[in-house]
């Protein structure tokens, strides 16, 4: 499909791409979503915690909102979500990854941008209520590279699957993290091995047959955490195993579910091979919109409205219409 042109125009104080992405993932706020928590438990012994918002009237659509890495449901860019689709008829069932609601997961393993397992786990089970006949799934960073990957690895998808939103996607795990290892992201990059070696440490205690503390004072960057850690709980041989195995970037070409992806031109935490033209130009089915600005999940807009979530809607109700 043809790239899509992008109309975003930022606020002038929002076109920086660190102010936009710190700003929203910092500063903002959004109010008014309320919801209730349901507990799945998977087939391996372990649970997601789904966190749903309702629409004032009964609903037979639903969005699944997928969080980035270290995210969780409660995040703004997940509520601003919920909110707009909600005020729009649309349920929305807002995930926590394994070990990302506030409570450790009781495995081992936890999440990865690969774990389709997980995701395919999450829609059989809202399908499986019997109330919803359109579904569309909206990822977020990770939760996008994610959603992408589930519906390109698959022939079969069920046929409730609507449409597919993918933000501020890194397409290709390898480039987007040399990115985040780069000066410029340092910053970035130390807050997010804090945050994973704090959830990594009671891990220590629990399977002292899986990881020692020689293992865990030896991750020192987040590559060191997918040699370390990422790649051994899930399978893989090594962190550049699991970076070509979990990358959505070779599934794009069999994409058979409208979707859309809004990288934005500025967001320095994707590499160059983050944005799938080729791609794009070969899938009908395939929608990349590039916007000059909007950062990692900053495309700030007015009335707390993100860019991204208008438009996540404004193709949902094309895909329907």
């Amino acid at each position: 499909m043809p790239i899509v042109e992008s109309s975003y125009k930022p606020p002038f104080w929002a076109k920086k791409s660190f102010v936009s992405t710190v700003f929203s993932g910092l500063a903002r706020t959004v109010n008014g979503v309320e919801q209730s928590r349901e507990r799945l438990t998977l087939p391996d012994g372990d649970f997601l915690d789904l966190d749903w918002s309702y629409a004032p009237q009964r609903s037979r659509k639903v969005i699944i909102l997928l969080h980035g890495l270290e995210g969780h449901a409660q995040r703004p860019y997940i509520t601003g979500t919920a909110k707009l689709f909600n005020t729009n008829d649309i349920d929305a069932c807002a995930v926590n990854f394994r070990g990302c609601s506030g409570e450790p997961n009781r495995l081992y393993r936890s999440y990865h941008s690969g774990a389709t397992e997980d995701l395919e786990a999450v829609v059989n089970h809202v399908l499986e209520k019997g109330i919803y006949d359109e579904v569309f799934i909206k990822g977020i960073s990770l939760g996008a590279n994610m959603v992408l990957k589930y519906v390109g690895e698959r022939d079969v998808i069920p046929t409730e699957l609507k449409a597919v939103i993918a933000i501020s996607t890194p397409c290709d795990l390898k480039g987007s993290c040399d990115e985040l290892l780069s000066l410029k992201n340092k910053h970035y990059a130390i807050r997010f091995l804090d945050h994973l070696k704090k959830k990594l440490k009671p891990k220590l205690e629990q399977f002292p047959e899986k990881i020692s503390k020689e293992d865990f004072d030896s991750i020192k960057s987040l590559i060191d955490f997918d040699h370390v850690y990422t790649s051994r709980a899930h399978g893989f041989k090594d962190a550049f195993d699991y970076y070509e195995k979990a990358s959505s970037l070779s599934f794009l070409p069999n994409i058979k579910v409208p979707s859309l992806i809004i990288n934005a031109l500025n967001d320095s935490f994707l590499s160059a091979s983050c944005f799938p033209v080729k791609e794009a130009k070969y899938n009908s089915n395939l929608y990349l919109e590039m916007p000059k600005y909007g950062g990692h999940v900053g495309f700030i807009d007015k009335g707390n409205v993100y860019y991204n979530e208008k438009r996540a809607l404004e193709f949902v109700l094309e895909t329907i219409d």
